[in-house]
């Protein structure tokens, strides 16, 4: 919800907010709530996202998910860095994408280092 109501953000996929084209569907097949893993857009381009990682605190660069902390992955500069702009669209994977799984950590203070970190890039 932080991040879907923040101005700095462009837009936000996650099953389990109200706005998510796929909440029905994760009402339906998963009931007691949905995974940690949000997907959410940073404009400004490459090197602003790259910034945003960049300031994290708490949260760690990492490829994979479900780990017992948060995490986070640009895949425009990480694991699709050798796609040409158009293939990432193609491939759905945006230049403002940025993949957040959320760890163990109190929620509050996973919000508090988005937001620090929004705010260094902005």
């Amino acid at each position: 919800k932080f991040l879907n109501e923040d101005p700095r953000i462009s837009w936000v996929n996650h099953p389990g907010l109200e706005t998510d084209k796929y909440y029905e569907l994760a009402r339906k097949y998963m009931p007691n709530g949905t995974c940690g893993v949000i997907s959410f857009g940073v404009p400004g381009g490459r090197d602003t996202v790259s910034s945003l990682l960049d300031h994290f605190r708490m949260i760690s660069i990492a490829t994979h998910v479900a780990d017992a902390r948060s995490c986070t992955l640009y895949p425009a500069g990480t694991t699709h860095r050798q796609l040409t702009e158009e293939q990432l669209e193609e491939a759905g994977v945006g230049i403002d994408l940025v993949r957040l799984s959320c760890g163990i950590e109190n929620a509050d203070d996973i919000i508090t280092d988005l937001d620090q970190a929004l705010a260094a890039v902005q």
